[in-house]
């Protein structure tokens, strides 16, 4: 799952959804005239489904965002386990070249 997954373009048609949901909402409601109880519980319920989709939306971006750092998470330990095993061949390298310079250099004065 890509970070690109998550850019503007998600949000700002998730803003476009919600608003579009509200402003529809409120037409309706003026153009078909309803007794005040029956109106009071429309309105309940496209609060409560607004609420709902909200909750759900943040949950999965929660989700997301949790997913993504836990695969950062474990790049940069492979990163860091690939550095050390390197430094470590390095340092090997380093000793054995030492120890051959210091082999070669008591044999040529001997």
């Amino acid at each position: 799952m890509g970070y690109d997954q998550y850019d503007n373009g998600e949000n700002a048609g998730w803003s476009a959804f919600i608003a579009g949901a509200f402003i529809g909402a409120g037409v309706a409601l003026l153009l078909a005239p309803q007794a005040g109880s029956e109106l009071r519980g429309m309105l309940r319920n496209y609060a409560s489904d607004a609420k709902d989709e909200l909750v759900e939306r943040g949950q999965e971006a929660w989700d997301a965002a949790v997913e993504r750092g836990k695969d950062y998470y474990e790049k940069g330990q492979e990163t860091l386990n690939e550095a050390g095993r390197t430094a470590k061949e390095f340092a090997k390298q380093g000793k054995d070249k030492m120890a051959e310079v210091g082999k070669e250099a008591t044999q040529s004065r001997g």
